[in-house]
């Protein structure tokens, strides 16, 4: 059920560990990294939720997840094969945008998937299951590009504005894995129909209510309010764009303003719809869903927005930062900065072995535990690897760092989503699961839009501290952990607070 996820890490770990070197080697500046990098959290944005919405509602020969799992991985490698082949860098920043959307496709309803074949008590499993799956994954796309070069020969170096021949090889063996990976899980794994899940009457006390009818009272207070909401929020992005503009601040800021100008707006157009009885659309569905999730979402969205948050300082500074601080160069066509860059790859290898390790040992922790202080461990241990870069000039001791991200990356990609998934209405689980993506995507975009600034105007255009802020946020995050409500917690269960 979960092996595909062994092919969707194959071109998330390609994506992280070279697409900033890419954007280097075509001319990109590193204070423009994280504006380029904005496509991939913006179409996930966008993409999951979509997806989750239109994959509760679909039933084909091929299930309700599958289809989805086969159509984003047909897309994926397609771009996969042409992102090392860009001739500028233009066409890698639109590559990146399809291809990360045709991985979201992919990637989401695997979420759901677990989910809706899944006891409650099994699930903390199940997503360790996922979350070993995508560190063996990454551990091998990782370092490919050194195992290339080192094992195979592969040239390692090219001329200015030219990909070496061993991340373009890379990217065509991913691509290879990606689709063969997703197609053994499509083939091999079934589901259970609609009238199965109904049937088994799971979670039933958190299906929503059935309310009105459009046109009535309800719906046209809720309007109202979202119109309000929406025109205020819009407002607020108006005025901060243009603050930006007038005072010709760094154009990475406008990312910031723009998105709530962009939330705004869609507030102010779905509270129309309501008032105007036109409220029994996917749009209006979709909004009012996303205002009603529950607590224990809200609870784990603050969680994730300061772990992702880190995690993606990490994936866009960590080549920049290792090459400058520990090598010493930013030319990108030195031999020194390419084996930087080579070691940054086996460094994500490095930590994500240590997921696959680990992933397992999380349930036993949370049993002993609880999920919510095994949580809490983890990211703890993650903040202090990526802080304790700044402090280590021996790019061997960089494995030691990797330890601690490697801890945290296991608990990410399983406990918050166990935690979410008992606490999720049956017929709503993909779309859920869809917007739970905010909360990476979002803290995604805040740090594309303020890293690049902060990291140019305070910290002297030296990458290295925002590894040093991404450490602070997911140690803040692990201490958020502690306040989620999480209601299938066997610990919670036995104190009686269930």
């Amino acid at each position: 059920m979960s092996f595909g996820f062994l092919g969707i890490q194959f071109g998330f770990a390609l994506q992280n560990a070279n697409v900033s070197r890419i954007f280097e080697t075509l001319g990109a500046n590193v204070d423009e990294i994280p504006v380029l990098w904005v496509a991939a959290p913006l179409t996930g944005l966008i993409v999951q939720p979509i997806i989750g919405y239109f994959s509760d509602r679909t039933w084909t020969r091929l299930g309700r997840r599958r289809p989805y799992f086969l159509a984003g991985a047909i897309l994926a490698t397609a771009a996969l094969f042409v992102m090392p082949n860009s001739p500028a860098l233009w066409v890698a920043a639109v590559t990146l945008w399809v291809m990360d959307a045709s991985i979201n496709v992919s990637m989401e309803p695997f979420r759901a998937f677990v989910g809706d074949n899944l006891p409650s008590e099994q699930r903390t499993t199940g997503f360790a299951m996922q979350s070993f799956f995508i560190g063996v994954g990454a551990v091998v796309a990782s370092a490919l590009p050194y195992l290339l070069t080192n094992w195979f020969g592969v040239s390692n170096e090219a001329a200015q504005g030219v990909i070496p021949d061993s991340v373009k090889w890379s990217f065509y063996l991913g691509g290879g894995v990606f689709l063969l990976a997703v197609l053994w899980t499509v083939f091999t794994s079934k589901e259970y129909s609609p009238e199965e899940l109904q049937a088994f009457g799971d979670h039933a006390e958190h299906q929503p209510a059935e309310a009105t009818f459009p046109g009535s009272e309800p719906y046209l207070k809720n309007g109202r309010r979202q119109v309000r909401n929406g025109l205020i929020a819009t407002g607020i992005g108006a005025v901060l764009t243009f603050i930006f503009l007038s005072r010709g601040l760094d154009k990475q800021l406008l990312i910031f303003s723009g998105m709530i100008v962009i939330v705004g707006l869609l507030f102010v157009v779905a509270g129309l719809l309501q008032r105007g009885g036109n409220a029994r659309n996917s749009f209006v569905t979709i909004v009012n869903d996303l205002e009603n999730m529950p607590s224990t979402m809200k609870q784990l969205a603050v969680v994730q927005f300061f772990s992702w948050f880190a995690l993606f300082a990490m994936w866009i500074y960590t080549t920049a930062a290792v090459t400058s601080h520990i090598y010493g160069t930013t030319d990108t066509t030195s031999k020194a900065y390419n084996d930087g860059a080579d070691w940054v790859g086996v460094c994500f290898a490095a930590y994500s072995l240590v997921s696959a390790l680990v992933a397992f040992a999380i349930p036993v922790l949370a049993r002993k535990t609880s999920r919510r202080v095994a949580h809490l461990i983890c990211l703890v241990c993650g903040g202090l690897g990526l802080i304790s870069i700044y402090f280590i000039s021996n790019p061997n001791l960089l494995i030691l760092s990797m330890v601690g991200v490697g801890i945290a990356w296991a608990s990410i990609l399983s406990v918050p989503y166990a935690m979410l998934a008992g606490a999720l209405p049956a017929n709503k689980m993909g779309y859920y699961m869809g917007v739970f993506n905010f909360f990476i995507t979002i803290p995604q975009l805040v740090a594309a839009a303020l890293l690049g600034f902060i990291v140019k105007s305070v910290f002297g255009g030296q990458p290295v501290y925002a590894l040093l802020v991404g450490g602070i946020s997911m140690i803040l995050a692990g201490l958020l952990s502690l306040r989620v409500d999480d209601k299938d917690d066997i610990h919670v269960d036995e104190i009686g607070l269930k």
